[in-house]
């Protein structure tokens, strides 16, 4: 995987191992590229994300890493920000990084792809939690905030399904994306939750591939041995929907390269 853009450290107090140990791992995959995007800091579940106290000592780090691998690998720096509205803060959306990941985890507060509150799913109608999923996926691309989309459909994390057609529910969302400029990571993550499949499903693929919405890949790894987890299954997938370039970031201006 010669792109890994959305990978973690331990300041997100839910992420395992020293930061090196990613980069070295990502050296020993043959990436090129690699990006650090920890969970940006803002006063809402705190516990699950750094501080902002952390926001200089995560970048130095970072910058730090950069320097020190510059010979073997190119060391990217980026926060993954939750979008939720009254709660995103200037401090990360002004920061001075090369990208921003935009990712969708609550709904109205809720921490849907949170295994301590999967309850909730009984008491709502799985339609309009996806609808709602995919208005709030709308409503980031058009804050005009984010470089990149974040695992686009979180929302099937466990395997909970919509009955009406995918398509039709997320429709608005990709031509917002579209629209936006931003990029689509293709993430192996969800190949290690319940629902084990690539973030975004083969359905959503064919609606980005028809738009002609860049991607690029991640890991997203909260563990050194995550880094590079199944990248031939994200090359392979990218490479079945006409895909050859993939999309990076530095200082925010966007680069399209062979993968």
């Amino acid at each position: 995987m010669i792109v890994d853009i959305h990978n973690h450290t331990k300041l997100c107090n839910h992420a395992m191992g020293e930061s090196f140990e990613y980069v070295e791992q990502a050296i020993k995959n043959r990436t090129k590229y690699f990006g650090f995007s920890d969970h940006a800091p803002m006063d809402f579940d705190e516990k699950y994300r750094m501080s902002f106290d952390d926001m200089g000592a995560y970048e130095n780090s970072i910058k730090e890493l950069r320097e020190r691998y510059k010979n073997d690998i190119t060391i990217l720096l980026g926060y993954e920000v939750d979008y939720l509205p009254f709660h995103m803060d200037e401090r990360v959306l002004n920061s001075k990084v090369d990208y921003l990941i935009g990712s969708v985890h609550f709904l109205n507060r809720w921490g849907f792809d949170n295994p301590e509150f999967i309850g909730e799913y009984k008491n709502r109608d799985i339609d309009e939690i996806w609808q709602d999923y995919f208005d709030a996926i709308e409503a980031m691309a058009k804050s005009g905030y984010f470089d990149i989309v974040g695992h686009l459909d979180l929302i099937k994390v466990f395997d909970f399904k919509p009955k009406k057609d995918i398509k039709i529910l997320a429709k608005k969302a990709i031509k917002a994306i579209k629209e936006s400029g931003m990029s689509v990571e293709l993430n192996a993550a969800g190949l290690r939750k319940p629902c084990k499949e690539i973030y975004p499903s083969k359905e959503l693929m064919e609606l980005i591939a028809q738009d002609d919405i860049p991607i690029t890949f991640a890991s997203d790894a909260h563990k050194p041995e995550q880094v590079g987890f199944k990248s031939e299954e994200l090359i392979n997938f990218a490479k079945n929907f006409g895909y050859e370039k993939c999309a990076i970031y530095q200082n925010k201006d966007r680069e399209l390269i062979n993968f």
